[in-house]
């Protein structure tokens, strides 16, 4: 797959294939119907299968204070998308010019004249152009005018209610990050660099990465079993979220174990994978009785791991 980060210019093998637009924030389950639908018509037309989305979200420009923490940067984005089969990411560069088109602008200087689609694909809440004016109502108009098939994929509903970046933030937020790996396609992934922390693991024999500067949601405190890759490749990962009760520390942080494996980080990026909650955040009366509970959360860590190989 090739992603594309210019507004202009672009090359014609992009055009007279299948399209969609959106976020794709997670690229989640109801995401995924959108692409094989998607995949199918381009296979059908003999030509790519494009996702156009934006970068950044255009809500950062239009209102900075009520944007959504994202799930996924551009990078992990399009290798999500890469997997389902997606020839062509196109990262549109968010500006006011592209903020300021009306929808039938949009459809016609994007989708038709730049891409020149054959063929659209939707989800049934999409919205397009300045203020969100372009409704699916609209988008079917345009689209018969163009000569285009419009295909407008309907919701996926995961224990009765719909799949949405939205809810898959909340139950990040809550820390049910078992739940939202069942709406993901693949496990929740966070990345950071890894910096120095106290040291205090190391000290007692559980050495930690430190994550800072993490750019998307940060799960709710508590204790996760997940998984890294190591310059040794992958190895399963017990991460602590939160404060450190019993050394009397209060700060939030975000602590790597990676077990069965030793190395220095320090400096470089660490892209963690979370599987599954395994216990609250608590305050222990000594040290000893912390190492006991350690060694209880690796061995949860590596069956989960287990579980969940591939």
């Amino acid at each position: 797959m090739e992603v594309i980060r210019e507004s202009y210019d672009w090359p014609q093998r992009l055009q007279a294939g299948a399209v969609t637009i959106g976020n794709f924030d997670g690229v989640h389950a109801g995401h995924a119907k959108i692409i094989q639908r998607l995949v199918e018509r381009s296979r059908v037309l003999g030509g790519p299968a494009v996702v156009f989305t934006f970068d950044p979200h255009p809500v950062r420009l239009l209102r900075p204070q009520q944007v959504p923490p994202p799930l996924t940067w551009t990078e992990r984005k399009a290798q999500l998308l890469e997997e389902l089969g997606i020839d062509f990411m196109i990262a549109y560069p968010t500006d006011e010019a592209l903020l300021s088109l009306t929808a039938e602008e949009f459809f016609n200087r994007i989708v038709s004249e730049q891409l020149q689609a054959k063929a659209l694909v939707e989800g049934p809440d999409f919205h397009f152009g300045k203020g969100r004016a372009g409704s699916i109502e609209m988008l079917h108009s345009l689209c018969n005018k163009a000569d285009f098939s419009l295909d407008i994929v309907p919701p996926v509903q995961i224990e009765g209610s719909n799949v949405s970046s939205s809810r898959i933030r909340k139950l990040l937020l809550d820390g049910d990050v078992d739940q939202a790996r069942r709406l993901l396609t693949h496990p929740y992934r966070i990345r950071g660099m890894v910096t120095h922390g106290a040291r205090r693991g190391g000290k007692i024999g559980f050495p930690t990465a430190n994550l800072d500067a993490i750019d998307t949601i940060t799960p709710g405190v508590g204790v996760y079993a997940g998984r890294t890759m190591t310059p040794a490749g992958l190895r399963a990962a017990a991460i602590h979220i939160g404060p450190n009760p019993t050394f009397g520390e209060q700060s939030l942080k975000v602590e790597v174990h990676i077990i069965d494996w030793q190395g220095i980080l320090y400096g470089e990026p660490l892209e963690v994978d979370f599987i599954s909650r395994l216990r609250d955040i608590q305050r222990f009366d000594n040290v000893e009785r912390l190492i006991e509970q350690l060694h209880n959360d690796i061995a949860r860590t590596i069956d989960v791991n287990k579980q969940h190989q591939g």
